[in-house]
């Protein structure tokens, strides 16, 4: 009885090994499937990577026809790993697909191009990108600025080297590049960023910057280009940029003409450096002899003035259309200026400036740099009203002259415009004269109109080196020290 029960167990126990090691088939063979990982986090596993993909492209059909491109891909975070194992437990690739779509863009080829520009107001190094499907876009939008900036006939000239040679005057480019650092990179482009596929679209947002603002003016009566510029906050040439029709500053506008008002913020510095071959009128000075048989107050003209002809040659720097830098190569005195003389009565200097001879604050040969106008700050952007007349061309070194009789009530310096001289000339007028590199008087000092004041510098925030001059109506500040007027300083 015993040995059967034996025989029974064993048999129960060989039947039970049959099914239990024989009969399941389940982790027999491995599988390889795929892990899809988004951002570091797992999604599922499928069975095909290539399906997967695929699904993708093919759920891609409205972005390959909106930026016309062969294929659309996986988010940039999108991670497929192949793995082996003995489950098989897979997810469908329309189930990850709806988990993708919804955290993250799907992507096309392109190219990220990255502008590498300094920002003076923390002195970093900061970067604007730039998705584009074709650099091509890229390179016309940047040749469109050029054209804006430097003039596509000039501009043609300069590439063919078809520039005619200055015998007289005239003016070269000697060169025309992008000052900042450009990178171009083949990236899987987010369809959720701005994606450029035309030109000129391109160009406006490299000429007015992400967040331009536009507005139409209404032409008035007696309006001209300088006056709506000045009125709305921009500078004429800003003006002319805006509007196809406006050639010149000289145009004539009529009532009820149309004109588009927009600030212009640039992406990038189209950097064109010239040899100009200019002739230049030089002012003529006027002459003050003294008579002390003359009551004072009763002024002659015994001479009148006749202005000289200098021709002056000047390297000059632009950005952006803005003349930043003015090197003098030479001078050659065509014709000199006759002084106008003027008999005044009593031989002693008055701290009284006369309200009908004024000076000019520099040598001849001059260049008007930047005048009284709106512009964008050179420092940092920023809109602002320049407020005196930016005198260039002359030399560093070179004389800075008083343009009348007074007395000095500032000589110092300052951080923004630098070595600087106030005059008070008594007679309700004050000036100004900034960036001098060295001041050669002191306050409290009575000088005479064309008197050396100091020397032309590039101290403070100046580009270059040149003077900014500046004319006060009104005698209420006399004795305040500008900072107080301006504490932003002088440009």
């Amino acid at each position: 009885m015993r040995k059967v029960s034996i025989w029974i167990i064993l048999a129960i126990v060989l039947s039970g090994v049959c099914v239990l090691g024989f009969g399941y088939k389940q982790n027999t063979l491995p599988n390889n499937y795929y892990q899809v990982y988004l951002n570091d986090e797992l999604l599922g596993t499928i069975e095909s990577k290539k399906e997967l993909e695929d699904y993708i492209d093919k759920n891609g059909e409205y972005y390959k026809k909106k930026y016309d491109v062969d294929r659309v891909y996986a988010p940039n975070g999108l991670q497929i790993k192949e793995v082996t194992t003995y489950s098989g437990d897979v997810t469908s690739v329309k189930k990850i697909y709806n988990k993708i779509k919804k955290e993250e863009p799907l992507t096309i080829d392109g190219y990220l191009m990255t502008i590498k520009h300094q920002d003076d107001e923390d002195d970093k190094i900061k970067s604007t990108k730039i998705y584009v499907l074709d650099t091509d876009v890229f390179k016309k939008a940047v040749n469109t600025l050029i054209d804006t900036f430097v003039g596509k006939d000039a501009y043609e000239l300069y590439l063919n080297d078809e520039q005619v040679e200055i015998e007289t005057t005239g003016e070269n480019i000697e060169d025309v590049y992008v000052d900042e650092d450009i990178t171009v990179k083949e990236v899987k482009i987010p369809v959720d960023e701005k994606i450029y596929t035309d030109a000129e679209d391109l160009s406006k947002y490299l000429l007015y910057g992400e967040n331009s603002k536009e507005s139409i003016y209404t032409v008035k009566a007696g309006d001209t280009i300088e006056s709506v510029a000045f009125a709305n906050k921009v500078n004429p040439e800003e003006l002319l940029l805006s509007n196809d029709t406006l050639t010149s500053t000289t145009n004539l506008l009529f009532p009820g003409q149309q004109l588009k008002i927009a600030e212009t913020n640039p992406q990038i510095s189209i950097v064109e450096e010239s040899y100009v071959v200019s002739d230049i009128e030089s002012a003529y000075n006027t002459e003050e002899r003294y008579d002390d048989t003359v009551l004072i107050g009763d002024d002659r003209v015994i001479q009148e003035g006749e202005n000289g002809l200098d021709r002056v040659s000047q390297r000059v720097r632009e950005i952006n259309g803005e003349i930043v830098y003015v090197d003098p190569q030479g001078k050659e005195v065509l014709k000199e200026p006759v002084n106008r003389v003027v008999l005044k009565g009593s031989k002693y200097v008055p701290d009284v400036g006369s309200l009908t001879n004024w000076g000019w604050p520099t040598d001849s040969g001059w260049t008007l740099s930047s005048g009284y106008s709106y512009r964008s700050n050179p420092f940092g952007g920023g809109r602002e009203l320049h407020t005196g007349l930016d005198i260039s061309g002359t030399g560093y070194g070179s004389n800075v002259y008083a343009t009348n009789n007074g007395r000095v009530v500032t000589a110092t310096y300052h951080y923004s415009y630098g070595n600087y001289v106030v005059i008070n000339h008594n007679n309700g007028y004050l000036t100004l004269y900034a960036h001098m590199s060295r001041i050669a008087v002191k306050v409290g000092d009575v000088v005479e109109r064309g008197q050396v004041i100091g020397y032309v510098g590039m101290t403070g925030s100046a580009t270059g080196p040149h003077v900014h001059y500046e004319v006060w109506d009104g005698c209420e500040y006399c004795d305040v020290n500008p900072s107080v007027l301006y504490p932003n300083g002088y440009r």
